[in-house]
């Protein structure tokens, strides 16, 4: 046999051996990053080949090329610093932020501000009381619309005695206004069930950039499961922000119903006045009196101190327009801080919060409770991509 011969028949043998070896030893390989492609959800990231896990953290990955975590023992709050103008202050830094938890003062762990994409599910009440206003309603919704970014997210819902979804999420502004367009007044106003419904939709529950717009007079007559005191409580256990844009749907006169011009009732003797709103009090439908709407506007206003959101008032279609204009301009410029609370405490325990921003004349908004929950015996959040900003 030749030395050529001899030399290849070697250089065979030991390739054959090199990949036996290779193919019994398991491929090493790192924890895929996943693309978040529905602001607001995540994706559990598949373990390694050889079955290992990623390591359970006690605090969230630094961010990297545009890389997060979250971590469930997080406590986090989007907050609003704006002027005595209603205008957003730029700039700030973590150092400019102090942050209580029940009056304790907390070490400020994660802080960025972004212009991030956002979902809102934006909730459109057509009671009965809102049929005199359903175009202006319907112009108002399609005018917030416009206003967001390509990127932005909507879920529409509609709501009278029954709670309709119009449109699953959507960046799809067509989509959208035939949605929008899909909202005609019904019979019955169940919002305090429609908020309960909204509230518990894994969109809303999920990790994420969200937000809550009610379209509403505030006014409840026909729910069955849920009320005032339950919904209110329920908020504070999701970190959704509540802008409720307020519209007066209640007769201009002074009494409802009764069809009498103020000055005119002014003029009227005592004894005629008050038989007269005897009277009226009495032909007041349900939902429909002064008591009533202003326990709406109550209401109204408690859900957004509460998450951390805004109330608007919506009077007219002017009002209506500058209000989704300020709502979507809050949602696009805020500062999110985070901490890791001093005292957990206990499973259903509530811990309040207080943001102060250490600028002069200043208004602040942020989430003001949370409800401790049980703590899940799980490694922390999986590894996302972070939303681009435009």
């Amino acid at each position: 046999m030749s030395r050529a011969v001899l030399l290849t028949c070697i250089i065979c043998i030991a390739a054959i051996a090199a990949f036996s070896q290779t193919a019994g030893r398991p491929r090493a390989t790192g924890t895929p990053t996943l693309k978040n492609d529905t602001p607001g959800g995540q994706k559990k990231a598949p373990a390694i080949n050889n079955g290992a896990k990623p390591p359970a953290s006690n605090k969230p990955i630094k961010e990297e090329e545009g890389v997060y975590t979250v971590d469930t023992n997080l406590i986090s709050t989007p907050v609003s610093v704006l002027d005595r103008n209603g205008r957003f202050i730029p700039g700030l830094k973590k150092k400019d932020f102090k942050i209580f938890e029940d009056g304790i003062l907390q070490t400020i762990d994660t802080f960025y501000s972004s212009e991030m994409p956002f979902t809102v599910v934006l909730m459109i009440d057509v009671s009965p009381s809102t049929r005199y206003k359903l175009d202006d309603i319907h112009y108002a919704a399609i005018t917030f619309v416009n206003q967001l970014r390509p990127s932005d997210r909507v879920m529409v819902v509609a709501f009278d005695q029954r709670v309709k979804i119009l449109s699953e999420p959507t960046t799809d502004k067509k989509e959208l206004y035939g949605a929008i367009y899909k909202a005609q007044f019904g019979s019955g106003t169940s919002l305090y069930d429609a908020v309960d419904f909204v509230s518990n939709l894994d969109l809303v529950t999920a990790s994420g950039r969200k937000a809550i717009v009610i379209f509403t007079d505030g006014v409840d007559t026909t729910s069955r499961r849920s009320t005032y005191e339950s919904t209110v409580a329920g908020i504070e256990e999701i970190d959704a922000l509540i802008y409720p844009i307020r519209y007066n749907t209640q007769a201009p006169n002074t009494l409802p119903n009764m069809g009498i011009d103020p000055s005119i009732f002014a003029q009227l003797p005592q004894a005629a006045r008050e038989l007269l709103a005897r009277s009226a009090a009495r032909n007041v439908g349900r939902g429909q009196s002064e008591a009533e709407y202003q326990r709406g506007k109550s209401y109204l206003e408690a859900l957004a101190m509460t998450s951390g959101g805004r109330a608007f008032e919506a009077d007219s279609i002017q009002n209506m327009e500058a209000s989704f204009s300020g709502v979507a301009e809050e949602l696009r410029r805020q500062y999110y801080v985070g901490y890791y609370s001093n005292n957990e405490g206990q499973p259903g325990d509530r811990k309040h919060i207080k943001v102060q921003v250490l600028r002069p004349k200043v208004v602040v908004r942020s989430k003001t409770t949370y409800i401790v929950k049980e703590k899940e015996d799980k490694p922390a959040e999986p590894i996302v991509s972070a939303p681009t900003t435009e």
